[in-house]
């Protein structure tokens, strides 16, 4: 039988690793069901706000199993039952959802429609309102035991966007008058956050009053690692359980059986000036990107650990691939024109160094595209300082790791946002009648099958112009000790530890 672990003993380790960070673990508190297993986890980021579901620090409050949505997604991003039981769409502005009977708050208190409604127009009126609600005009009322869900234009995105951990109900008691939102013991979940220590850490305990399966281990550990070196030791030292995005060049150091490889919805992609300069020419565009060896790039700066890109939305969408196996999709990149020949023309190509993989993929890139007859010179710099620039079309060819998938689930507003005359960051500077039409017929879609065949078919019309080459998509590395099963390995990054998550002494 297990005993729950002092922080201290992790720090410890770390400090004979010569890895110790300042305060970098929490006091525990003292957890419910001593002696029985709980599980610990390094995670990657510190909160930012406090762990407000408002915040991205939702993600967090979500991934321990202690706040819930409405709806969650299956793996194909299709809406399923989680605090609503079902729903149905009233007219093209209207949403009605049925609440959940017999589900109780962790401070005790009873959900109810009305609780519902209070936590949705919480968010709805939040400045900046959640990330999930940017040029979202929603609305929340309670009917009976219905919530009836508004918006200002027709969404066939509802309920997927009411996944998003950003839209946790929590207990009334959270919502404070001053617009700030405590989610200590208000979640719903499994697990219960009984103590959060600032930057340092959280625990969590089970929650014995849950509506659904009760957890299996007893409670979660959670300290805050930035550093990867010291997550990684943490892994291998056995002093965490879980460990979040272990850095490739600790792999090598690691048991390979404690080592998963997750899919993520982030795709590193070569975009192409399609408004002025040499790539203005598609035949120039269709030169580049036959130049680029994605393999290459691949094994020389990922170590093998991605995935050579086939479209701009990778494996971690798992309808994407099959998808493209059709004569439309064949016809659509059939139409691009051959390569034409370069020699001596000059590109500028920018990148940032705020993800460390992208500047060593610039010079691979460069080599590559000057093999081909380009001659490159590079502009590399922090985000916050090439932003604007690559925005505004000063560089020929720009390289971007990029989130393909948002908090609804659904990559059309990424594929809007980036490839549609009027997208807020189309740093190709595209413009094309036939992809506008086929992101906007996407964006139309009811979700299901027919939406998803219709955001391939946009993903070939971009993908026809040349205005972007995606190379790669990226993978995160979990770490998972010998003694835990039961543990997400979620692309979305929304869940992690799971109520039959469990350690080795772990009763239920």
């Amino acid at each position: 039988m297990s005993v729950p672990r002092p922080r201290g003993v992790l720090c410890a380790a770390l400090a004979a690793c010569g890895l110790l960070l300042t305060g970098c673990f929490s006091t525990p508190a003292t957890p419910s069901g001593a002696g029985e297993g709980r599980i610990g986890v390094a995670m990657l980021q510190p909160p930012r706000s406090g762990l407000s579901p408002l915040s991205d620090d939702a993600f967090k409050l979500s991934r321990w199993r202690t706040a819930e949505t409405l709806v969650v997604l299956d793996a194909n991003g299709d809406a399923q039952p989680a605090l609503a039981t079902e729903w149905a769409q009233v007219d093209e502005r209207t949403w009605r959802f049925r609440i959940r009977d017999g589900v109780r708050f962790h401070d005790g208190s009873e959900l109810t429609a009305a609780h519902v409604a209070t936590a949705l127009t919480a968010a709805a009126q939040a400045s900046p309102p959640p990330r999930i609600l940017d040029g979202v005009e929603l609305t929340a009322r309670s009917e009976g035991d219905d919530v009836l869900v508004g918006t200002a234009d027709p969404d066939p995105l509802v309920p997927q966007r009411l996944s998003s951990p950003q839209l946790s109900i929590l207990a009334p008691a959270a919502y404070r008058p001053d617009g700030t939102v405590d989610p200590l013991r208000a979640g719903t979940g499994p697990f219960v956050l009984t103590a959060v220590n600032g930057t340092s850490g959280a625990t969590l305990d089970r929650f014995d009053g849950y509506w659904g399966e009760p957890a299996t281990a007893s409670g979660i550990d959670v300290d805050f690692v930035p550093d990867g070196g010291a997550r990684a030791a943490a892994l291998r030292t056995g002093t965490a359980d879980v460990v979040e995005a272990i850095p490739v060049g600790q792999v090598s150091l690691l048991d390979p059986a404690l080592v998963h490889e997750v899919p993520m919805p982030r795709t590193n992609t070569l975009y192409l000036n399609t408004e002025r300069g040499p790539f203005a020419n598609p035949a120039v565009r269709a030169a580049a990107r036959a130049a680029i060896d994605r393999a290459t790039l691949v094994q020389n700066v990922y170590e093998g650990r991605a995935d050579v890109a086939a479209g701009l939305l990778g494996p971690a969408l798992p309808w994407a691939a099959p998808g493209r196996d059709t004569a439309e999709y064949a016809a659509a990149l059939g139409r691009r024109p051959a390569p034409a020949p370069v020699t001596g023309v000059p590109i500028a190509l920018g990148t940032f160094t705020d993800r460390a993989e992208l500047p060593e993929v610039a010079v691979l890139l460069e080599q590559q595209l000057e093999a081909a007859g380009f001659v490159v010179t590079q502009d590399v710099r922090e985000y916050s300082f090439i932003e604007a620039d690559a925005l505004a079309g000063a560089f020929d060819a720009f390289i971007l790791s990029r989130a393909t998938v948002l908090d609804s689930g659904d990559p059309v507003a990424y594929v809007a946002s980036d490839f549609t005359c009027e997208g807020s960051f189309n740093i190709s500077q595209l413009c094309d009648a036939g992809v506008d039409a086929a992101v906007r017929e996407a964006a139309a879609t009811p979700a299901g099958p027919e939406r998803r065949a219709s955001i391939l078919r946009a993903e070939a019309a971009v993908l026809a112009t040349d205005a972007a080459v995606p190379m790669l998509h990226e993978r995160v590395i979990q770490g998972e000790s010998a003694r835990v099963s039961g543990v997400a390995r979620d692309p979305r990054e929304r869940e992690l530890i799971m109520p039959d998550s469990t350690v080795a002494g772990s009763t239920p």
